[in-house]
């Protein structure tokens, strides 16, 4: 069983990954005046078209997704890869790896590079310039969405300011950083000149995020830029890269569902129930997989520039020879030691010299792979942002000092896990708890964020808009409700409390408030448990006891809801930063950032660790603290 719903997850990634989603418009997002620059997409990884050949007309086309060719070769081989799922049975998954690692180097030969960086193949960009690359142009004369990036986001743009004024960057991304922030260079002359306007804004993704932002470092200073908005962007690399090249992949079985659930946006809180499954054979069979995968991709400029930069030399010692492959070796270290260490002076120039530079980073989960670091799944914050983070699932103890004064502003996140005071741009980065990897159109908040950062000149730090505070949790419907504390800062408590405001996120379902549980603070709350929610409805739930007088103190505010899907009960755990007096005494280390609930009390260490092992802990808690709850509340004693 836990094998059929592992091959049914890999098949929901693959699916979700290449299906393309119908663009939906909603207006409203942007307030103020809309600038009259053109907008550049640089998107993310592999987004590119790349033909081997003199022109377009003539070329092979060697790269890009192509469902047909997938398929085709999928039917081709489907006897050995049947042989294959079924040796897995016997734990074998080297085979199943030998058949579609050959394949995959049969596909994608010619997109190989030497050991020195150097692409194996003449390859060309399919498309280089504004005139080609124009969204407006591109409908026409390719319908089907070909060459266009996130088309769900331009959609949202172009009711703004018209397809005609966005632009869709082409990179051969398979390059290191600084050469694709080059071709970026060249490109956005040509969208100067394709538009008559003297600037552009950079709305950047991932990938596009590191080229962006090694773009603005090289090339800022011809000021050709306006507003640029970096979202979950790989500045400093990705640990799933990582992860990947040094063979190290162990699935996390909660971030991957959490990934999905978020990527489709479902309102079936399925990750709770399937903690038991383990995905050990499916990490074997990408373990196995990465030879055939490096044979391609291993000598890709962009890969080693992925490398966080406390792996970057691990990787290199372990996979790199440093003769054959000593000039991908130096434009590699240029990158890490020389560009990436001098981000935070370039984009302080860059806004000293007049442009609106903004970063959205995702935070709160571990990387998929397995790499314990807080992250959005796939890029660490402390890569995305230059903050200092605590490890994942932990935060920084009570009475945390941020390490740079930054002129006395608090730049400690709420749930104390992101020290944003030594970020490439304190006062430029808006974190957002529980953001996955790609995920910006998905998130409500996340969306109008970025359209206003991106079209208006109105928000230029994290203090310019109290809508958009730096710190703030996700509202994508998976989560399914969000909370704050009417009167006080999202994700603060203070004196102002009135009561706890929790809305529904979600889009299609109503839910029920069942009970809500507070950890390091001592209140009580009122429930209605008969009020439903309908998607977008706030109710303001009533507490009692008091706010202690203290700052610098964590809180964890859990809501349990009730919902008519499949699973018909969920919760959500938000963390809170106590800010209502004197700092409490600072304590050193780390500390567990997961909620002590009524039911751990009850079963203490020993009985917790078995129930974590069999995938149990969290079911057998929400329903415990749930009946505690109104136990309590309605009868006066706790159940034993």
């Amino acid at each position: 069983m836990k094998k059929i719903i592992a091959v049914l997850l890999s098949l929901t990634i693959v699916f979700t990954s290449i299906a393309a989603s119908a663009a939906v418009v909603e207006t409203g997002l942007v307030t103020g005046d809309i600038t009259e620059y053109p907008v550049v997409i640089v998107p993310g990884y592999s987004a590119c078209s790349l033909i081997y050949g003199e022109d377009r007309e003539t070329g092979e086309h060697v790269w890009g997704i192509n469902v047909d060719l997938i398929v085709e070769r999928l039917l081709a081989n489907i006897a050995q890869i049947g042989i294959g799922l079924g040796i897995m049975s016997f734990d074998n998954a080297e085979y199943i790896a030998k058949v579609v690692g050959e394949e995959f180097i049969m596909m994608f030969d010619k997109i190989r590079c030497n050991p020195d960086g150097s692409s194996t193949y003449p390859l060309k960009r399919e498309i280089t310039t504004a005139e080609q690359s124009n969204s407006l142009l591109l409908m026409e004369s390719n319908p089907d969405g070909e060459h266009q990036h996130e088309v769900e986001i331009a959609a949202e743009i172009a009711h703004y300011v018209g397809y005609k004024n966005i632009y869709n960057f082409q990179s051969d991304f398979r390059m290191g950083a600084e050469t694709c922030a080059t071709m970026l260079d060249e490109y956005i002359q040509t969208v100067k000149k394709h538009s008559g306007k003297d600037k552009v804004n950079i709305f950047a993704v991932s990938h596009g995020g590191q080229v962006t932002a090694t773009y603005l470092n090289l090339f800022g200073w011809k000021g050709d830029v306006d507003n640029a908005v970096l979202t979950i962007p790989a500045i400093g690399g990705a640990g799933i890269a990582y992860d990947a090249m040094v063979e190290n992949i162990e699935f996390d079985e909660e971030s991957l569902f959490r990934f999905i659930e978020n990527g489709t946006m479902m309102e079936e809180n399925m990750n709770w129930l399937v903690k038991a499954q383990q995905l050990g054979f499916l990490d074997d069979i990408l373990n196995s997989l990465v030879p055939y995968l490096k044979e391609i991709l291993g000598y890709w400029g962009s890969m080693w520039d992925f490398m966080p930069i406390d792996k970057y030399e691990d990787a290199k010692a372990k996979v790199l020879d440093p003769v054959a492959s000593a000039e991908l070796i130096k434009k590699s270290d240029r990158f890490h030691y020389e560009i990436l260490a001098t981000m935070p002076e370039k984009f302080a120039e860059c806004i000293e010299n007049g442009m609106n530079i903004s970063i959205i980073s995702g935070t709160g989960n571990r990387i998929v792979t397995g790499m314990n670091a807080n992250s959005d799944g796939i890029i660490t914050t402390a890569a995305s942002s230059g903050a200092t983070c605590a490890p994942c699932y932990e935060r920084f103890a009570d009475g945390y000092v941020q390490i740079n004064p930054c002129g006395g502003k608090n730049k400690v996140s709420p749930a104390m896990d992101i020290d944003a005071s030594t970020a490439y741009m304190p006062d430029n980065t808006w974190f957002v708890d529980n953001l996955y990897h790609g995920m910006t159109y998905k998130d409500d908040y996340v969306r109008e964020l970025m359209m206003n950062l991106l079209l208006t000149d109105n928000i230029t730090d994290v203090y310019s808009n109290a809508r958009f505070p730096q710190f703030k949790d996700s509202t994508n419907p998976s989560l399914t409700v969000y909370a704050e504390f009417d009167g006080c800062k999202p994700g603060y408590i203070d004196e102002n409390a009135k009561t706890l405001v929790v809305t529904n996120t979600s889009k299609e379902s109503k839910v029920n408030i069942t009970a809500v549980d507070a950890d390091g603070i001592n209140l009580k709350f009122k429930v209605s448990p008969f009020k439903q929610l309908a998607p977008g409805e706030s109710i303001e739930i009533p507490f009692s006891g008091d706010i202690p007088e203290v700052s610098r103190k964590s809180a964890r505010i859990t809501v349990y809801y009730s919902m008519n899907t499949v699973t018909p009960v969920g919760y959500r755990t938000q963390g809170f930063t106590i800010d209502n007096g004197e700092a409490v005494e600072k304590e050193d280390g780390f500390r567990s950032a997961e909620a002590i609930t009524p039911f751990d009390i009850l079963i203490g260490d020993g009985f917790d660790k078995i129930l974590r092992h069999m995938g149990l802990k969290e079911a057998f808690s929400m329903l415990y603290t749930i009946m505690y709850y109104w136990f309590e509340t309605v009868f006066g004693f706790i159940i034993p």
